[in-house]
This record gives structure tokens, C-alpha cells and sequence, in this order.
């Protein structure tokens, strides 16, 4: 085995040889991201793979507890990385635990990667590669991302429970680089900008929704179980992806909008009458 290493580091030809090959499995790699999906050991559902491979520039993701959405959004963060040069990508999510765990999914990833892009700094929310893109964790507080401009790809995990300030103030980071957003989440109620983007953000979204019987990795067996003890409410809203009005609501969203009437003009008169 020493002697087999030897002749391979001392063998110019040989080392030529497997250069060009990592050379060019890094160029099928970076033309179809689910390669570097299948070098990490990840087996991608046809919906992942759809999603990794999509040029959108803005991208919602709809899908179920465990349903395997931030699996698909750390490789696509590996992916800009590795294959765009001088790239920044930022993870953002409601709270400082969820962003370093997605954080940890992408530095999984990487360090199984046989001959990847090296390394030239990390630390506990960031790492840089030595072609000079970054990703970089953030917790979700507007504070610590206003700083950032030139994003080439922003990740919102669980977008479903970020602050909608927070969110208006993170897209402008992609207004000059024209940088891709994704967003990711279960349902939490019809509220906020990511009930509102699933809704009515148009046809500029590439959208993806998963239920939990479309996951081949949950059991039937088990989500009749789950639902029987979480109740309907809440199966529906984190297994079928539904958006569901809050457990304390009055009145449905359905009757709301009913009552509402754009062609009516309001009487200011009355209010200044009043004043």
C-alpha cells in the first residue's frame, strides 16, 4: 500500500491524469447540480431535483415536516459556492438555532466531498472557499443583515415565521447582483408575505408543493397515527401544507375577503366630520 502511494505522488502522468478528472467531474458537476447531490450521498426525490436544477430567480418551496426542503436548499447553497467563483450566499431563518442547523447541513455536505474546493476560512456561521464565495448563516434580526449587499443567493428557511420587515429589508441585497431567492417553509397561518408570495406572487415564482404523502420517507402508517394524535388543525397545516386560519380567528379568511368590496369609495367626510 506505502509503495502504491509513492508510485501514485511520484508519478507526474498519473497525477495529470486524475487532475483532469476531477477537472471535468466538476464540469458535469457544475452544468447538473443533483451530481453533487449523489457525491454526498443524497438519493433526491424528483421534485428535488427539479428544484436544484431550476434557473429561477425566485423560488417557493410549500412542503411538509421532514419532507427533505432544507436538504435540497443547503445543496443548492453548496452548489453557488462551489461552481461561482467570488459568490456570497446567505442563510437566513427566524432564529439563530435554525440558520446554523441549516448552516450545518451545507458544512456536512462539503466536508464529504472528495477533492472540492478548498477551504480558506470558517468558524461556526461561515465559511469561505479559496475561489472567494462565502455562505454565511444569520439569524433573523434585521441588524445583523443589513450590512450584506451583492448576494448571489439568499436562502429563508421556515419564511413562514419570519417577520415580513425582515424580509423587506433582505430583498434589496439582490436588486443589483440579481441574485436568486428561495424560500422555504410549512404553513403557519394566512398571514405574512409567504402566505401572500404562495398566493398571489404570480408566475415570476418556480413553485414547489410537497405533502407528507408525496414523501416516500414517511410512512402511511405513522401519519395516520400523527394524525389522530395532533388533531386535524394541526395535521393539515404541518403534513398537507395547508394554510389555515389561527385557532383563535372569529371570523375565516374566506368570509373576510367576501365581505370586501373594491368598488366601494370611502367617505372621509365622515372621519373629519367627526375630528
Amino acid at each position: 500500500m506505502l509503495s502504491e502511494r509513492h508510485n501514485y505522488s511520484s508519478n507526474p502522468l498519473l497525477i495529470e491524469a486524475t487532475l483532469k478528472a476531477i477537472e471535468r467531474r466538476r464540469e458535469e458537476e457544475a452544468r447538473e447540480p443533483v451530481l453533487l447531490a449523489e457525491r454526498v450521498g443524497f438519493e433526491m426525490d424528483s421534485w428535488q431535483k427539479d428544484v436544484l436544477r431550476s434557473q429561477a430567480q425566485q423560488t417557493i418551496m410549500l412542503v411538509t415536516r421532514q419532507g427533505g426542503k432544507s436538504t435540497v436548499s443547503s445543496i443548492r447553497a453548496l452548489h453557488k459556492a462551489l461552481h461561482t467563483p467570488g459568490a456570497l450566499v446567505l442563510l437566513l431563518a427566524p432564529s439563530y438555532r435554525q440558520s446554523k442547523e441549516l448552516f450545518r447541513k451545507v458544512k456536512d455536505a462539503y466536508n464529504v466531498l472528495p477533492a472540492s474546493v478548498p477551504l480558506a476560512s470558517e468558524s461556526a456561521l461561515e465559511m469561505e472557499l479559496i475561489n472567494r464565495s462565502r455562505i454565511v448563516a444569520l439569524p433573523g434580526k434585521e441588524e445583523t443583515i443589513r450590512g450584506f449587499s451583492g448576494v448571489a443567493l439568499l436562502i429563508v428557511d421556515e419564511a413562514a415565521r419570519v417577520p415580513d420587515a425582515l424580509y423587506q429589508a433582505v430583498r434589496p441585497m439582490l436588486a443589483v447582483s440579481g441574485g436568486q431567492i428561495v424560500l422555504l417553509s410549512t404553513p403557519f397561518g394566512r398571514r405574512g408575505f409567504f402566505h401572500d408570495v404562495w398566493e398571489n406572487g404570480g408566475l415570476g415564482w418556480h413553485r414547489t408543493k410537497i405533502t407528507a404523502y408525496e414523501c416516500p420517507r414517511i410512512p402511511p402508517e405513522w401519519l395516520a397515527a400523527e394524525r389522530e394524535t395532533i388533531g386535524a388543525w394541526w395535521f393539515e397545516q404541518e403534513y398537507l401544507c395547508v394554510f389555515k386560519d389561527a385557532v383563535d380567528s372569529v371570523f375565516r379568511f374566506e368570509d373576510i375577503a367576501a365581505a370586501c368590496d373594491g368598488q366601494i369609495t370611502p367617505d372621509w367626510s365622515i372621519g373629519n366630520a367627526l375630528g
